[in-house]
């Protein structure tokens, strides 16, 4: 398969691109919940906002995959907040790996748990708790090839970026291939 056929593919073809950023998803949420359910690794805070930013990229997707714009500003529009839930995806697994990177007596304490923190405190603070992570969020549970949790939806989530960045770079070519 030439790089022109995989063009045609996963790049040039509207909904293709949209069911790469839902595959791409359910998989990051699938391993997401394997890991909780089946390693027994409790999330913390800023992982559960990690999910959400993954869940509404994917959520997006499948709409996006489902009506298929036929308007190139509608397509473009869907594109782009992919990409803005992207990156705040990203901001937030910079935010752990900073975290995770303090020395120990740095370390945020530790928050109550996340059902007793929306149980008892108003929306907007738990949001700004969440944004901010504590202690929690600084303990590596778990690692492969030397990258811990974070690290690793950062590069998935940066990858999914750049296939943005392709996106946009070739869009005009894409929509006009439907």
């Amino acid at each position: 398969m030439g790089s022109s056929t995989l063009m045609e593919l996963i790049i040039k073809n509207p909904r293709r691109t949209f069911l790469v950023f839902l595959l791409a998803s359910i998989g990051m949420i699938g391993t997401a919940l394997f890991m909780e359910h089946f390693l027994e690794l409790k999330p913390c805070i800023l992982c559960y906002m990690q999910r959400g930013a993954v869940i509404v990229t994917g959520i997006l997707a499948a709409i996006g995959f489902l009506i298929n714009p036929r308007k190139l500003l509608n397509y473009k529009i869907f594109i782009s907040i992919i990409f803005l839930s992207i990156v705040i995806g990203m901001l937030l697994s910079s935010r752990q790996l900073y975290l995770q990177s303090l020395p120990a007596e740095l370390v945020p304490s530790c928050a109550p748990d996340i059902d007793y923190l929306i149980s008892t405190l108003p929306f907007l603070e738990v949001i700004i708790l969440a944004f901010t992570g504590d202690g929690n969020c600084a303990e590596v549970l778990w690692t492969f090839l030397g990258i811990s949790i974070p690290g690793w939806v950062f590069i998935s989530l940066g990858i999914l970026m750049i296939y943005c960045l392709v996106i946009f770079k070739n869009v005009n070519e894409i929509h006009s291939h439907k």
